[in-house]
């Protein structure tokens, strides 16, 4: 008996058959990775859809049943997203995600959602449940996108990391073709998961031959809100990163999540995504697309100067992640500077070298590069991918990173220091003058 039961484990087979229910069910229910064990990182995948679809899609996240009342500001949120579904105002990130989920059901892609306050969204963007404030009644756009359309599930879970992180990562390595997604409240919840991401989500694959493509959200970035609600801890993706074991990105805007979400189930690859989200770019402004670059174009890993700004003036390029580019970019236009391009680095790792270098061609004669990154100078990206970039810009480019000096703790303790060491990041990598009374 224990010998059968160890060659079942071998093959691969399942040990408990009878749980499975009747013979509609397929006995071989373990499923077959073989197909996207040969696939790519990069490979190629059309995530675009039609200016029809953009619109039907978008209208169908705004319906709400007869005689259901939503609560004053979802009714108006749903209203502005009407508007971006007919190409009156820009999209915003929260249509963007959705818009995501309703192309990939309509499409055969069924998508599971969970999270603690997930179903709003913890920065109220999501909204992908409705609440009748008269009855109670919940009402869930996304599953009623088409008739035939696959499941959406989105699940608002207990507050304990580590028990739901392990169970939507066991059911990811049994479902090939779902999106599965956990999100943590605030990135820095994902640490009490810690032993989950370790010994399974970065190097199951490596240990096991086990693949998984579970996608994590975990909010990102320095408002000022201290160390306990500022950082996903960046640096711990970074390091557990070889071998091509995981993804690690940073969308910047609402077109980019919605190919990124779009191609982590389409490619034939399979691999865990982290993704560092927002928090202020939820409803940043500049973050906004128009229908255009969900129709036309599909997920960049690096994204260019998008000034004009000509580029035989060029005499720094300072590359960056995530919502700091939105701080240097206005900052750069409210002083006029016209000889420094900024380039964002959305796809961390596999680094996109090949894409960074394509960029770089229009700079031949720029030898200062600067790295700038919120997060202090032993945390965040900069350790880990300094020699990529190194790489990509060759020997004698002068690389520097401006960041927090080194900290014990994620960031700053108060809102004031916070905004005071965010101007000196600015000044420093706009090569302004700093005002040394604040440092």
């Amino acid at each position: 008996l224990i010998s059968d039961y160890r060659d079942q484990l071998g093959h691969g087979a399942p040990t408990v058959p009878h749980l499975l229910g009747s013979e509609e069910h397929n006995p071989y229910y373990p499923v077959n990775w073989e197909y996207y064990k040969g696939g790519s990182w990069n490979e190629t995948v059309d995530t675009t859809i039609t200016a029809d679809e953009f619109k039907r899609l978008g209208e169908r996240l705004t319906d709400v049943p007869e005689g259901f009342t939503l609560n004053s500001r979802v009714k108006g949120i749903v209203g502005k997203r009407l508007q971006m579904a007919n190409g009156e105002i820009e999209a915003d990130w929260g249509f963007g995600e959705n818009l995501a989920y309703a192309a990939l059901v309509s499409e055969g892609y069924p998508v599971r959602l969970s999270g603690e306050d997930c179903g709003r969204g913890t920065f109220f963007h999501r909204h992908a449940v409705f609440h009748d404030q008269k009855t109670g009644e919940t009402y869930v756009p996304l599953r009623n996108v088409e008739p035939t359309q696959e499941e959406f599930v989105v699940i608002d879970s207990l507050l304990s990391e580590e028990a739901v992180l392990g169970f939507e990562y066991g059911y990811a390595t049994t479902e090939a073709k779902k999106l599965v997604i956990w999100e943590a409240q605030f990135g820095d919840f994902a640490n009490c998961a810690q032993v989950v991401i370790d010994q399974f989500i970065s190097s199951a694959e490596q240990k096991w031959g086990l693949l998984s493509g579970l996608t994590m959200l975990l909010p990102h970035g320095y408002e000022g809100q201290g160390p306990e609600h500022s950082s996903a801890r960046l640096e711990r993706f970074m390091q557990l990163c070889a071998q091509e074991n995981m993804q690690v990105c940073i969308p910047s805007t609402p077109a980019q999540v919605f190919h990124m979400l779009r191609r982590q189930v389409m490619r034939r690859y399979r691999r865990p995504l982290i993704v560092m989200s927002p928090k202020s770019l939820l409803r940043h402004p500049l973050a906004a697309n128009p229908m255009s670059d969900f129709t036309d174009r599909g997920f960049q890993p690096v994204i260019a100067e998008i000034d004009e700004i000509a580029a035989e003036k060029v005499r720094r390029v300072v590359l960056c992640s995530g919502k700091i580019y939105y701080e240097l970019l206005q900052k750069r236009r409210a002083e006029e500077i016209d000889d420094i391009a900024i380039i964002r680095i959305e796809h961390l790792y596999p680094f996109p070298q090949d894409e960074l270098c394509d960029i770089l061609a229009a700079y031949p004669q720029v030898e200062n590069f600067i790295w700038c990154q919120e997060e202090p100078f032993n945390q965040g990206a900069w350790l880990s991918l300094q020699p990529w970039l190194r790489l990509a810009l060759g020997g004698c480019a002068q690389l520097e990173v401006v960041s927090r000096p080194s900290m014990a703790a994620p960031a700053e303790g108060s809102s004031k220091a916070h905004l005071k060491a965010q101007e000196r990041l600015l000044c420093s990598a706009l090569d302004l003058p700093v005002d040394e009374l604040n440092a």
